[in-house]
């Protein structure tokens, strides 16, 4: 077969045959695994009249004069349309007001800039679009605060991890609400917390934040249905369950056990359904509304978990590609009948997300009337379970066999499978980018801010096909010009900041863009320096980033001095005895070098915790407008929530804090680290102004 062809069709469609690896050697992937990547992003290849046919397909939909129906802008600059309409085009323009506009094309063909930000409809030549016109960066914490320069500082928390009197084993919106009144009234700014995406509500062995059925959709678990229900109806429906023993049971436990924490909480849901669908409830009609409002996605996800549990039951599994064809769209006959054969069934799984949505919005607006200038930060994971709710949904714009995952590295020499399927470009410019717009609002819609993980997939994402092996994969280009202005539209219309975790093999030039875009990259802590055991010195820290401690995949900074990751690593045979020799010894120069650091800034350590205490103080000297603290760091805890590379023998997502929420920031270490680093902002402040 001709390889010029299977290259060409690769680069139309935006695949990377040639990339520079983690160690800057050139890379080249093989013919073989090209076809196979280019088969799961819809382009059959496996042969030579497969490859030609798909080519010219590709060559058809790109060099013709097919509109797509949606079209990006930045406010007050021109848009070039010459590509599909003559110049001198009238132009009639129904602004998203509903204002009647009335333009004309230039001599060049570009539509002169002056319209708004947002989402407006033109009409050229019977033909129409949509034209998204963005500012020219996003929501930014200097547009946050009264004062510039923002010198902002917060805690990042796993949701999960909080405990309250009667939680049900695992920490809920109301110990989230909790936390967020404390952490504002010793001034706290914002709140990160761990991702509440919707997961399988049948598979609750599956219970990673990062690999959810939906990032539309929330965790249902996570409602807190006292808060709008009442206690006594809660206490009622926890009695005619019998759950009492089972839930004082889980609440006592040091780890989530997430197969019957949710099995009782989706019990106890049930019965508060029953309860609220028998008669008219006060807050019916705020349901009604909810539910309304959610629109086609809402109800999609609701169908798709009664589809997903009747198929369990049968013998069908959990994943709809192994279901009847007529299942797989969600639009089918069969599917409209079987939806309509078990209405309340549908309504169940609705009234549970409204719970849900009304138990985060509460938790908002208590970080925000308590003082925070941003308050939560959600979490946006970067793909979503092939097999899930957003994939069945949305597949056109959803890759469903492709596996987002990283090649092989230094630290991971056989590559990452992340087990999770990302946007398709193609999809999303075919169908006016709906599949992100819809995400980007989901996330925001009671958040001050978003954090994006892995947020180079805005420009190119390692895809694996299903059933390979994470060397066999490559990079997809995604149109990232595009995304940044819808991610800036959406980010100024919620007024949310965005925070783009951007650690590992960063493209070139991407910080700079995501900069010039008021995206917020992270700066680590145990990440910043210049050679093992050399930190950045406070000023050289940048002011286009936040700046923490730690993360989740890393052990806290008490057990990074003790080396306790590394201790896993071995105990689980994750690595052999000379790379563990290496690690250790690297660490201790690290360790060392670190704590010389502090002292020079700071005096002598006595031990760990004081140890501890500098390195809070020193992040929060830095330029960084916004420092997040990690809860395991201000109380001292040495274990880490995940540890990369494992799905078992560590407890991944499931620690919790022994300290019930309202007296957790009373802590002797916390208390004490919340005024250095309140102390620490406030000196970086009065230092840039």
């Amino acid at each position: 077969m001709s390889e010029t062809a299977l290259h060409r069709l690769a680069a139309r469609v935006g695949l990377a045959r040639d990339w520079i690896d983690a160690n800057n050697r050139p890379q080249q992937v093989s013919d073989e695994v090209l076809r196979k990547v280019l088969d799961g992003l819809g382009h059959p290849a496996q042969d030579e009249p497969a490859t030609l046919a798909s080519l010219r397909a590709v060559e058809v939909a790109e060099d013709g004069e097919h509109l797509p129906p949606l079209l990006t802008a930045e406010v007050d600059q021109p848009v070039s349309l010459q590509r599909y309409f003559a110049p001198g085009s009238a132009v009639r323009c129904t602004l998203e007001s509903n204002r009647l506009q009335h333009l004309t094309l230039d001599a060049q063909g570009n539509l002169p800039g002056g319209l708004p930000i947002g989402y407006h409809q033109l009409h050229i030549d019977e033909r129409s679009f949509t034209l998204a016109v963005a500012p020219p960066r996003c929501y930014s914490l200097a547009d946050a605060v009264a004062e510039p320069p923002p010198r902002c500082w917060g805690l990042a928390v796993q949701l999960y991890s909080l405990r309250r009197p009667g939680d049900g084993g695992y920490g809920d919106c109301l110990a989230l609400e909790q936390l967020a009144r404390s952490a504002a009234e010793r001034g706290a700014d914002a709140l990160a917390i761990s991702p509440i995406h919707a997961l399988s509500a049948v598979d609750q062995q599956h219970y990673s934040p990062y690999s959810p059925s939906s990032r539309l959709l929330l965790n249902t678990l996570y409602a807190s249905p006292a808060a709008l229900l009442g206690e006594r109806s809660v206490r009622m429906a926890i009695a005619a369950c019998g759950l009492e023993q089972v839930l004082e049971d889980l609440e006592q436990r040091p780890l989530v056990d997430w197969p019957r924490a949710a099995d009782a909480r989706l019990r106890l849901l049930e019965a508060l359904y029953q309860d609220f669908s028998k008669a008219e409830h006060p807050l019916r009609k705020d349901f009604e509304s909810y539910r309304q409002a959610g629109g086609q996605a809402l109800e999609h996800h609701c169908r798709f978990e009664v589809l997903q549990a009747q198929a369990v039951e049968h013998g069908l599994g959990a994943d709809w590609r192994n279901w009847p064809s007529a299942w797989h769209d969600p639009y089918h006959p069969e599917v409209e009948a079987f939806a309509d054969a078990y209405p309340a069934r549908v309504e169940f799984h609705a009234f549970c997300q409204w719970l849900t949505e009304r138990s985060l919005q509460r938790a908002q607006q208590a970080a925000r009337s308590s003082g925070m200038a941003i308050g939560l930060i959600a979490d946006l994971a970067v793909g979503a379970d092939g097999a899930g709710s957003q994939a069945w949904s949305r597949q056109d714009e959803l890759l469903a066999n492709l596996k987002v995952g990283a090649p092989p590295d230094i630290l991971n020499r056989s590559g990452q499978d992340w087990g999770i399927c990302a946007f398709s470009p193609e999809g999303l410019k075919r169908n006016g980018y709906r599949a992100f717009i819809e995400m980007l609002r989901a996330n925001l819609t009671h958040a001050g801010g978003l954090r994006i993980d892995h947020v180079m997939g805005l420009r190119r994402l390692w895809l694996i096909p299903r059933g390979c092996k994470p060397s066999e994969g490559a990079y997809l280009h995604y149109p990232l010009q595009d995304l940044l202005r819808l991610l800036a539209l959406e980010s100024v219309r919620h007024q949310a900041v965005i925070l783009g975790e951007d650690l590992g093999t960063v493209p070139e030039g991407l910080r700079e863009q995501l900069a010039a875009n008021a995206v917020l990259g992270m700066r680590v802590l145990p990440f910043e320096q210049t050679q093992p055991g050399h930190f950045k010195p406070i000023l050289d820290w940048p002011d286009n980033a936040l700046a923490t401690t730690g993360t989740h995949d890393l052990a806290p900074l008490a057990g990074w001095l003790q080396s306790r990751d590394i201790d896993w690593s071995h105990r689980l045979q994750l690595i052999d005895a000379a790379t563990e020799l290496h690690w250790r010894h690297e660490r201790q120069r690290e360790s060392e070098g670190l704590r010389r650091t502090l002292e020079a800034n700071y005096g002598p350590q006595a031990d760990n915790d004081a140890v501890i205490d500098a390195a809070i103080r020193y992040v929060g000297h830095t330029r960084a407008p916004l420092v997040l603290i990690p809860l395991e760091d201000l109380l001292g805890s040495d274990e880490q929530p995940n540890l990369p590379g494992t799905t078992s023998g560590h407890p991944n997502w499931r620690r919790r804090f022994a300290t019930p929420v309202r007296e957790l920031l009373d802590d002797e270490h916390a208390a004490r680290r919340l005024e250095l680093l309140a102390q620490a902002r406030e000196q970086a402040w009065e230092r840039d102004r």
